[in-house]
């Protein structure tokens, strides 16, 4: 029957790793029978379930690649591929009650149906506490794909965590990038503020030098002004003072004038 299957590089993939578990399990129940120590019975026992483990996840992978491709796949195709999966829970449930009676054997009279990856902390569901012995094949394939289910359904509820998640993680970035460009007009118009505190520095010290240079050249001229005017009121007050230079401009005091009469012949007579 699965020498016939069409199925895609993928699911072929797949179901040859199961059936490498399969052959692996078979190989090693034979074994067991051949240890007589418990101890190493133990061991392989847990050797074997870690196998069961792996065989379980690859059959929910087996399941998922089929679900995808049934849209491109044909009815008879799909058909197939969905009894072939069911005959691999059948054969890992028949595997599972094997590792049963062997841990039975030991002195472990009742185990979980797929104990697979189950913490010690984590209490079992009543419905997996069955005895594999006490379950016909089809309650063991309604069982697993019940498991199967919870699992997907998990899953499910993981990847709408992870979409959440990723949707809260844009939004931040979005957040941050328009802060982050927000600061950076701050920035720019800080330093537009501090260049025009400069400019405007600079144009006060500007106009106090004005200011002091033009004050400099009033007190200048005022000086002038009082020494002109000093040195008018000199010429005034003694204009015989030859010490005194002429102010360019100003006209020298008038001389003193005498007054000249002719003597007429009666006064030389």
């Amino acid at each position: 029957m699965t020498t016939n299957l069409q199925m895609s590089p993928q699911v072929e993939q797949i179901h040859g790793e199961i059936r490498d578990i399969f052959r692996a399990l078979a190989n090693g129940f034979q074994r067991l029978d051949k240890i007589k120590d418990s101890n190493r019975q133990s061991t392989q026992l847990e050797e074997l379930t870690g196998k069961m483990r792996e065989c379980k996840r690859l059959i929910k992978e087996f399941d998922h690649e089929i679900k995808d491709e049934d849209s491109r796949n044909p009815p008879e195709v799909n058909k197939q591929l969905n009894d072939e999966k069911q005959s691999m829970i059948k054969e890992l449930n028949s595997y599972v009650a094997l590792r049963k009676t062997y841990m039975n054997t030991l002195g472990n009279k009742k185990i979980e149906l797929f104990d697979m990856g189950a913490g010690a902390s984590e209490p079992p569901a009543e419905e997996n506490v069955q005895l594999a012995s006490e379950m016909s094949n089809q309650e063991l394939i309604n069982a697993g794909m019940k498991t199967m289910d919870e699992t997907d359904q998990a899953i499910e509820r993981s990847k709408q965590v992870v979409y959440q998640t990723v949707e809260v993680g844009n939004q931040t970035a979005a957040t941050l990038k328009g802060q982050t460009e927000q600061m950076g007009r701050i920035v720019n118009e800080l330093d537009s503020i501090q260049f025009s505190i400069k400019k405007a520095s600079q144009l006060v010290k500007e106009i106090g030098r004005k200011v002091a240079t033009d004050k400099c050249i009033m007190l200048f001229l005022l000086l002038i002004v009082c020494g002109v005017i000093a040195i008018i009121v000199v010429k005034i007050v003694h204009p015989n003072n030859k010490d005194i230079r002429d102010i360019p401009g100003l006209a020298p005091p008038a001389p003193t004038r005498r007054l000249l009469y002719v003597r007429t012949a009666e006064h030389f007579g």
